[in-house]
């Protein structure tokens, strides 16, 4: 298989709930000197960050990713549940004055929200280099990170002549438009949804056409309506997988990567790739959390051929 080392942000996420209403407990006439704290009635610490996210999304193929990010002090026990699930944690740089990046949020009973990110380590990333990695990877993903450290892994993949996915995603605020033009023209491909695409045409100041013409592989999320992919001349779009329910559409992008990355470590097509990604992203949908699905091969893979006809190119996950 494919050695794919996957870059970006490894997060703790604390989410707490109030059992009020935040409106309650502002008063207007006092706003410029808020001193409030709100007793919640409970809390939960979930494993997240987008590259850790996709990293296991793609270990549950049995492929085993190289995570590269930076991380606290903080991370003793999430490496060792990521090593548990096949993700390789030895290029992760642990940063022991400081804690892992984290987000904190407090919902209330209208679901309103009160919500801090704190950067921590992941702010190191930029110390790392893809000049480091030994051997070379076949394929990197420059995915959320600290931006400096974005701008420099597609400098260093397009030196070393290493194919990578750009997918900016929650850094396009951060990032301005010369910096997305440069992580475009040297990607092999782009992964957005469709904000996101319409966000980055505005900040770089080309087109949809123009964009397409740069990147070899553009794949674009439409929620609901799945996705579209744009290779080589040709346009293609993917249906979604019914959900069985839906429990948490956190990490849903993630998962579609890691499933999409799984096609691509098999050498299939992109279409059924994307399907691979559409089906990862559904059973993600059905569970809390977005390192919390699970599922055999052989299931995976039945599933699967209930909505996409695979001409039986998914024999090889199963033998």
């Amino acid at each position: 298989m494919k050695n794919i080392v996957i870059t970006g942000s490894v997060a703790y996420d604390y989410l707490m709930t109030f059992p009020g209403y935040f409106k309650d407990h502002f008063l207007p006439d006092r706003l410029d000197s808020i001193s409030l704290s709100f007793l919640v009635d409970t809390m939960v610490r979930q494993r997240g960050g987008c590259a850790a996210n996709i990293a296991y999304g793609l270990a549950r193929f049995g492929v085993k990713p190289y995570l590269m990010a930076a991380v606290g002090q903080d991370f003793g026990d999430y490496r060792q549940w990521l090593e548990e699930q096949g993700v390789d944690t030895s290029a992760v740089h642990v940063v022991l004055e400081k804690f892992t990046a984290s987000f904190f949020a407090n919902t209330d009973r209208a679901n309103a929200q009160i919500c801090s990110f704190y950067t921590g380590a992941m702010a190191n990333a930029v110390e790392q280099s893809i000049l480091e990695l030994s051997p070379k990877p076949h394929l990197v993903v420059i995915s959320p990170n600290a931006p400096e450290a974005m701008v420099k892994f597609g400098v260093e993949c397009a030196d070393l002549g290493i194919p990578y996915l750009y997918d900016p995603s929650q850094q396009l605020p951060r990032l301005n438009g010369d910096e997305l033009k440069l992580g475009i023209r040297c990607a092999w491909a782009l992964f957005v949804n469709d904000y996101e695409f319409g966000l980055i045409q505005d900040k770089t100041g080309m087109n949809e056409k123009e964009i397409i013409s740069q990147v070899p592989l553009v794949i674009v999320t439409l929620g609901e309506k799945g996705s579209r992919i744009y290779s080589e001349g040709k346009v293609f779009d993917v249906s979604v997988v019914p959900p069985q329910a839906i429990l948490d559409p956190t990490g849903v992008g993630d998962a579609f990567r890691g499933g999409f990355l799984a096609g691509y470590s098999l050498d299939l097509d992109v279409v059924t790739c994307a399907q691979m990604g559409a089906l990862s992203a559904a059973y993600c949908l059905e569970q809390c959390g977005t390192q919390s699905y699970a599922f055999t091969l052989p299931e995976f893979v039945q599933r699967f051929r209930r909505y996409y006809d695979d001409h039986g190119k998914l024999d090889q996950l199963i033998k």
